[in-house]
């Protein structure tokens, strides 16, 4: 049996700014890393596509990472934005240099739709770093479509693959061919929109990120010890503003603003060419807020509570 990367909730970190000039928030950082360990995540991506690192510097990658590193003791997943291969090398020997051992793998994209070249690339950046490997399938971000059987001929020519991200809808039918055919964790994303289905497939689990991660670990947690009807029951109450974060084009806008309204991060700004918060959609964004804080409140989510006060 190879490595597997752990089941669970691994929470995907918002990169947030403050001010005009959008520079990095390490303070709000910090408290929302912080956090994801105080609820009981299993792990952090950080510097993924809804973390902004294609918008950062290399220092502004590196300290954010390195903000990570001191202020919670979760393995740590670290995104590779390049798809060419010298490039993301470079990107995964600077995340070695800050991360160290607490590196518990690399995330990187799908570059091809041909099972050979991802497979050469995957095993180039292998030789040259020694890194383990989550291979995500997340055409949006990428631009590159690959099925799920060139995913399985990848992963099972590199044993360094430890996990799969797939993203690619519908999610849940890529992930119970996966989870038939490997012996590795494969998790879905996407905000948790597809999380129900996904488990009955066969997912691990969810790396993605949501303004309550508490509903996403209590369904998961339900799901391994109870099943599907807890599983449902932790999350139906969270499922609309699910829904309301994973709309096209805004999605990290809104939950970013999500965020600032629960107290997590100060500022809501993004950087381009991600777009800003639509403020038409405000009302709706404080009637979902509410609702999930009263079913946080009200203890349907086990798992202990975040800051809900809000900001107006």
């Amino acid at each position: 049996m190879r490595e597997s990367l752990t089941p669970g909730v691994w929470g995907v970190v918002a990169t947030p700014f403050q001010g005009s000039s959008l520079d990095v928030d390490l303070d709000s950082l910090a408290g929302l890393v912080e956090r994801y360990e105080a609820i009981g995540a299993t792990g952090l991506t950080v510097l993924g596509v809804f973390g902004e690192a294609a918008a950062l510097t290399s220092g502004e990658r590196a300290h954010v990472l390195e903000t990570a590193v001191e202020c919670t003791e979760l393995p740590l997943v670290v995104g590779v934005t390049a798809l060419a291969t010298r490039p993301a090398i470079e990107e995964v020997l600077a995340a070695q240099a800050v991360a160290g051992e607490r590196l518990a793998a690399v995330m990187v994209q799908a570059n091809s739709p041909r099972a050979d070249t991802v497979i050469r690339h995957l095993d180039a950046i292998h030789r040259a770093t020694g890194a383990k490997v989550v291979l995500q399938d997340y055409p949006l971000a990428s631009g590159v479509s690959i099925t799920a059987q060139s995913l399985i001929t990848v992963v099972q020519a590199c044993s360094f693959v430890t996990a799969v991200k797939a993203e690619a809808p519908p999610t849940s039918v890529a992930i119970g061919q996966l989870t038939a055919a490997l012996d590795v964790s494969v998790f879905g994303g996407l905000g948790g929109q597809g999380l129900l289905d996904e488990l009955l497939a066969g997912a691990a689990g969810a790396m993605t990120g949501f303004s309550y991660p508490e509903a996403l670990i209590a369904c998961v947690r339900a799901w391994q010890s109870d099943g599907y009807e807890a599983a449902r029951d932790a999350l139906l109450p969270y499922l609309p503003l699910i829904n309301f974060e994973q709309q096209a084009r805004i999605a990290l806008a809104v939950r970013k603003e999500c965020l600032r309204q629960r107290g997590l991060i100060a500022d809501a700004g993004v950087r381009t060419p991600a777009s800003p918060f639509p403020e038409v959609l405000r009302p709706a964004l404080l009637a979902h807020l509410a609702e999930a804080a009263q079913a946080l409140e009200s203890g349907a989510a086990t798992t202990p509570a975040l800051t809900t006060a809000g900001r107006n």
